[in-house]
């Protein structure tokens, strides 16, 4: 017998969460979007080139510069910077979680972190001459802030998606940022091709282009700010999930030390995080460290990087949804372990690639999209499964601090084999360990018994 609302044609409260539920993904694919704008317009195509420009220009007669008195290469300073504002980033996201955890907040503290940063990013703009600490400064405080906002923005993920679904749910969110980056990128191109007859020098150009990153940035900001909840368990299926573990979320240090000694009780997961630590260090150098290579090594003008870039934001979108196919058919594992092949195989490429080719490049460019967003859109979904039901916001809090943990290693190693062979070409394949340990990491987790360990029903296809 149905009831007096159902009769009338009035909605019942399940279409009023599934309403709620759908307005609360859009304001989390959204923030992808937004932020998308300083990895592709700032880390990934001009900051790096024109930072190492400046310091250049500030260089002594041996090619250094002199950060707080210690002699560095120029052309190593922006891998130096990025490597330390990694490191920095895990004490500022350990104490922000923590204070996010405590007061319920997530969503505040997500979208002001989202906002220095994005200040930070439109300074940019004064960023000439030879002044590079100020580049480098800049640099720091952006990328901490990119940190912590994307960090606190995972802890949505378990309540937006229930396990079914979050292959799916994981790669469109990492498609969305792919359009938004590839967007503002097709609008920095033309602003750079019609430098000249906007009276623009090159410079000028590029300090606009970092600027309106930030300016993106804080504009798509305001969309997750009205969508989400403030507390990230707020959601209709995280409210679900609450009721039955029973058990509040972690709430300080003290909770978050415990949460890492209870790890130890899932050896499997753990096994599986050091394998993703790995590999997603390799993903994240290459992707910070492109432009430096293909403009210093393949003597790539700033359009052509343009370019490239951009055809890895295309790509990627269909790249992030096809390697979510994919997975649905072979396993999420299968298919991460064919993603890092393909990174290989990719860093082979760039290693070999002739200079001054700019068709080698882009289609190095579309090899990494159609790898970059599939390997880490299925590698948070599948870290998902391996989580004791009940505990997903301290487990991906952990994964978040530890992903920022490690990701300082790939930057220093780039750097170091820049300054002490002086060959980029050197400095990019020496990347190959992370996705070799990565490879072999991963193989060895039993992914299926890992998801019976925590308790957690196995997908048809994992």
């Amino acid at each position: 017998m149905t009831t007096a609302p159902e009769r009338a044609g009035q909605p019942t409260e399940a279409d009023a969460d599934a309403r709620t539920l759908e307005r609360m993904r859009f304001g989390w694919y959204v923030n992808d979007w937004a932020n998308a704008a300083f990895s592709a317009i700032v880390l990934t195509v001009f900051l790096g080139p024109y930072l190492t420009t400046v310091a250049k220009a500030a260089a002594d007669a041996h090619g250094d510069v002199h950060p707080l008195g210690l002699p560095v290469r120029a052309g190593s300073f922006y891998s130096y910077t990025l490597s330390f504002s990694v490191l920095l980033s895990v004490a500022v996201m350990l104490l922000v979680g923590t204070i996010a955890d405590r007061t319920g907040r997530h969503k505040e503290l997500m979208c002001g972190a989202a906002f220095v940063g994005a200040l930070a990013t439109l300074g940019m703009f004064f960023l000439g001459g030879n002044r590079y600490l100020l580049g480098g400064g800049l640099l720091v405080l952006a990328n901490i802030s990119y940190a912590v906002s994307v960090a606190l923005s995972y802890a949505y993920l378990p309540g937006l998606a229930r396990a079914d679904e979050r292959d799916a749910i994981s790669s469109k969110g990492w498609a969305f940022g792919y359009a938004g980056g590839a967007l503002l990128l097709i609008a920095n191109l033309a602003l750079f091709e019609s430098r000249a007859s906007l009276g623009l020098s090159d410079g000028t150009a590029v300090r606009i282009c970092l600027a309106s990153a930030g300016v993106w940035w804080a504009l798509f900001t305001l969309v997750p700010l009205l969508r989400l909840p403030s507390r990230a368990s707020n959601t209709p299926i995280a409210a679900k999930q609450a009721a039955r573990a029973g058990e509040p979320a972690a709430g300080s240090l003290r909770e978050l030390g415990r949460t890492l000694r209870g790890m130890r009780r899932y050896p499997l997961t753990l096994l599986f995080l050091a394998a993703f630590l790995c590999y997603n260090d390799g993903i994240q150098t290459v992707v910070a460290q492109a432009s430096i290579y293909g403009s210093e090594e393949l003597g790539m003008g700033q359009t052509s990087l343009v370019v490239a870039v951009l055809l890895v934001q295309i790509v990627a979108i269909g790249g992030a949804l096809l390697l979510g196919r994919i997975a649905r058919r072979h396993g999420a594992k299968r298919t991460v372990l064919g993603s890092l092949v393909a990174w290989v195989a990719t860093l082979a490429l760039g290693y070999l690639m002739p200079a001054h080719q700019p068709v080698w490049f882009f289609g190095l460019a579309c090899m990494i999209g159609l790898v970059l967003g599939g390997s880490q859109a299925l590698s948070r979904s599948l870290f998902s499964h391996l989580i004791p039901p009940g505990r997903e916001a301290e487990y991906f809090s952990v994964y978040k601090i530890s992903d920022r943990g490690t990701s300082w290693m790939g930057p220093l190693v780039f750097g170091l084999a820049f300054q002490l062979t002086g060959s980029y070409r050197s400095a990019i394949i020496s990347l190959l360990v992370f996705f070799v340990i990565g490879f072999v990491l991963l193989l060895k987790v039993p992914v299926r018994r890992a998801i019976e360990a925590v308790g957690n029903p196995v997908p048809e296809r994992i």
